[in-house]
C-alpha cells in the first residue's frame, strides 16, 4: 500500500513524522572520494507506488512517495539524517528557543530564500504552515459530528494547538510561536509547508497579505459555539485538495520548489522527471543534474529494472519468498542492503457498523492468524520472526518486552476460532476489508484473515483498492477494517496521538477513549524520556483493551543500487534512501 508516514506537524511529514506506508540503514552524509565522483549526470530510481499529490502534509497526500518527492523539492529549517538525528539547515534559516516559561520559539527565514517562481519564502508561508498544522481554527466535535475541521492535515495537531496566534516579526521573514503549555517535541514541531501566495491566489484572495490578515483576524475555533468561517474554509479546502494530481499541472504554481530539485515532467503512474534547481543555494548542493523516478507498481518489476540497467536504485519492501528475485545481482556489481524499518503493518477495525460492539471486534481479532501472516510475508527475511505485540513500541526498543507482557496482547497470541464463535453467538457479520491490492504483502495477509475468519462465521468482503486509489479510500470510509502500515522516524512522540487521539488527522477508524486522550495530553508535555515510556505503555494497554486492532509485524527494508552510483545511504525511516538524495553521484 502507499506508505503513510506518521507525521508530526505540518512539515514534520517530511522530517519527523509518521507516514502511511505502502510497499515500498542509517548514518550521516556519505563521504566524497576525490577523483572518483562526477558532478552532473542523471540517475533513475524505481519506486513501487505512484505519485498522487504535491501536498504530502494532508490526510490524502500523506504517502511514502509523495513525501519523498516533497522532501527533495522543499527545504526547511531542519531535516533528519539517516540515524534520525536532527540536522539544522542554517543556510535556510534558524530557529531558537527565546523563552522557557512560557515556551517561545522564533523561526526566521534567511533573506534571499525563495520559491522557484522567485517569490520570497516569508512570514506568510510560516503563518499558513502554523494555521494548517495547529488546528487553531477548528470547532469540530468528532463525537457529536458538529462543527468544522478546516485543514485536513495528517499530522497530530495537539502540539501546535497549544500555541497562541503567532507574532510576526518586523522583518517579514519570521514568526514566534508561544506555547500555552510545555511541549516535548517543540524542536521538530514546525517547519515551512506550502507557498502561501499560491494558496491565497487559488482561494480567491487578492494576495498573500490578504491571507495573513485573514489568519490574524479569524477567531479561534470554539467547539461550544461552532460557526463556519467561509473565507478560511475556501483557503483550507484548496490546501486540502488543490495540490492533488497524478500528472503535471498546467499551472506551474501548483508544483513550486524550494529545494534542490524541481519536477519537470510526469507520466501519470509511469514516471517522473526532476531536474536540479539552479537557484538553490540554501541547503546541501546536489551532485546530480537529474533524477528520474519509475513507478513500477510491484517488487519484481523494480528488481527487473535494476537488473536491466533501467534503474540505478531500488528500495522496495520485500516479502517472504522473494529472495530469489535478487539472485545474481551481486555478480553485476549491485550492492544489496537489508534492514529493519521503523515501521509496522497492522489491522485496524472501525468503531462503527458491525464493529461498533466490543464483542464483535474481539471475536474477529481472535480469528486473525498473526503468526501465519508473519511466516508468509516476512518468511526468511528475519530469523525467528514473530508477530508484533505492541501498538507503540517496536522490538529492540527498551520498553518493548515489558510492555508486551502486560498490555493484553497475549489474549490474541493464538487463533481461537471457538472463542470467536462463542462471542458471536450465532451471528455471521459481514466485514469489508480495505487494503492495497497491488501490495502482495497486504494481499496475502487479507487472504489469510479472510479464510480464518470464515471458520468463525464472518463473511469477509474484499474491499481492496489499487495503488493509485488506496490512500484516498482509507480516508473516505466505506469499509469495516483496513490493512495498512505506518512508518515513522523515531524522533519525538507525536506519532502516537497522530493515530490514536480522538478526531486526529490519521485516526481513520474512529477510535476514541477519554483516558487514552488524557494520557496523550500528558505525553505531549512530558520531556523526561523514562516518563514518556511509562505513558506510552499506558496508552498501549488502553488501545489493546479497546480491541482496536492488531499490530502484525515490523517491516523489513531492502535497498539495492548499481555500481555506477555512490552516496546512497538507506535510513529506516519513511524517506528511505531519499533523505540524502543530494549526495547521490555518478562514479
Amino acid at each position: 500500500m502507499p506508505v503513510r508516514r506518521l507525521m508530526q506537524v505540518i512539515t514534520t511529514a517530511l522530517a519527523a513524522a509518521l507516514v502511511l506506508s505502502g510497499c515500498s540503514g542509517g548514518g550521516g552524509p556519505a563521504p566524497v572520494v576525490v577523483g572518483e565522483a562526477k558532478r552532473g549526470g542523471s540517475a533513475t530510481v524505481a519506486e513501487v507506488n505512484a505519485f498522487s499529490s504535491f501536498n504530502p502534509y494532508s490526510t490524502d497526500g500523506n504517502t511514502d512517495i509523495n513525501s519523498k518527492v516533497g522532501h527533495i523539492t522543499h527545504s526547511g529549517f531542519y531535516y533528519l539524517d539517516g540515524s534520525s538525528t536532527v540536522v539544522r539547515n542554517e543556510k535556510f534559516g534558524r530557529f531558537e528557543k527565546v523563552s522557557d516559561q512560557p515556551l517561545k520559539v522564533r523561526y526566521t527565514v534567511n533573506e534571499g530564500v525563495t520559491w522557484s517562481d522567485g517569490e520570497a519564502i516569508d512570514a506568510g508561508d510560516l503563518l499558513l504552515s502554523w494555521a494548517a498544522g495547529s488546528g487553531y481554527f477548528d470547532d469540530a466535535d468528532p463525537l457529536a459530528g458538529t462543527g468544522t475541521r478546516y485543514f485536513s492535515t495528517a499530522a497530530d495537531t495537539s502540539g501546535l494547538a497549544g500555541t497562541v496566534l503567532p507574532e510576526i516579526g518586523e522583518d517579514g521573514r519570521s514568526i514566534t510561536l508561544e506555547y500555552e503549555v510545555p511541549y516535548a517535541d517543540w524542536e521538530v514541531a514546525f517547519d515551512v509547508g506550502l507557498p502561501a501566495h499560491v494558496v491565497a491566489a487559488k482561494s480567491g484572495l487578492n494576495d498573500e497579505e490578504d491571507l495573513i490578515d485573514l489568519v490574524k483576524d479569524s477567531p479561534r475555533g470554539d467547539v461550544e459555539e461552532p460557526a463556519v468561517n467561509t473565507a478560511l474554509k475556501q483557503v483550507s479546502d484548496f490546501w486540502n485538495s488543490g495540490f492533488d494530481t497524478k500528472g503535471l499541472p498546467d499551472d506551474p504554481s501548483l508544483y513550486l520548489s524550494s529545494g534542490p530539485y524541481i519536477v519537470r515532467d510526469i507520466v501519470p503512474e509511469v514516471s517522473m522527471k526532476l531536474v536540479r534547481n539552479r537557484d538553490y543555494v540554501w541547503g546541501q548542493e546536489p551532485w546530480l543534474d537529474e533524477i528520474n523516478i519509475r513507478f513500477t507498481g510491484a517488487l519484481p518489476a523494480a528488481v527487473d529494472a535494476l537488473r536491466n540497467g533501467q534503474a540505478d536504485i531500488i528500495s522496495p519492501q520485500p516479502s517472504g519468498g522473494t529472495d530469489n528475485l535478487f539472485t545474481g545481482l551481486a555478480e553485476q556489481g549491485i550492492t544489496i542492503e537489508r534492514y529493519n524499518q521503523s515501521g509496522y503493518d497492522h489491522l485496524d477495525l472501525s468503531f462503527s457498523g458491525p464493529f461498533a460492539r466490543d464483542g464483535v471486534r474481539e471475536a474477529f481479532l481472535k480469528t486473525v492468524p498473526r503468526q501465519a501472516i508473519v511466516d508468509a510475508v516476512v518468511g526468511d527475511l528475519l530469523p525467528d520472526a514473530k508477530p508484533l505485540d505492541s501498538h507503540v513500541f517496536l522490538p529492540g526498543q527498551p520498553k518493548y518486552e515489558d510492555t508486551a507482557k502486560n498490555n493484553g496482547s497475549a489474549d490474541y497470541a493464538e487463533v481461537d476460532i471457538e472463542g470467536a464463535k462463542a462471542l458471536l453467538d450465532g451471528e455471521t457479520p459481514t466485514i469489508r476489508i480495505l487494503y492495497n491490492r497491488d501490495n502482495p504483502n497486504r494481499a496475502r495477509a487479507f487472504e489469510l484473515i479472510r479464510d480464518s475468519a470464515a471458520l468463525a462465521g464472518f463473511q469477509v468482503v474484499d474491499a481492496g483498492q489499487g495503488n493509485a486509489d488506496w490512500a484516498r479510500a482509507l480516508g473516505g470510509g466505506g469499509y469495516d477494517a483496513a490493512l495498512l502500515g505506518w512508518i515513522g522516524t523515531g524522533v519525538g512522540v507525536s506519532r502516537v496521538p497522530q493515530i490514536f487521539r480522538t478526531g486526529a488527522g490519521s485516526n481513520f477508524n474512529g477510535f476514541s477513549d477519554g483516558d487514552a486522550d488524557k494520557a496523550m495530553e500528558e505525553l505531549a508535555r512530558t520531556t523526561d524520556l523514562a516518563k514518556q515510556d511509562e505513558i506510552l505503555a499506558q496508552i498501549d494497554k488502553q488501545v489493546w483493551e479497546n480491541a482496536y486492532g492488531l499490530p502484525l509485524y515490523q517491516t523489513v527494508g531492502t535497498t539495492a543500487f548499481s555500481a555506477r552510483i555512490a552516496g546512497v545511504k538507506p535510513s529506516p525511516g519513511p524517506l528511505g534512501v531519499w533523505w540524502n538524495a543530494w549526495d547521490w553521484r555518478l562514479v
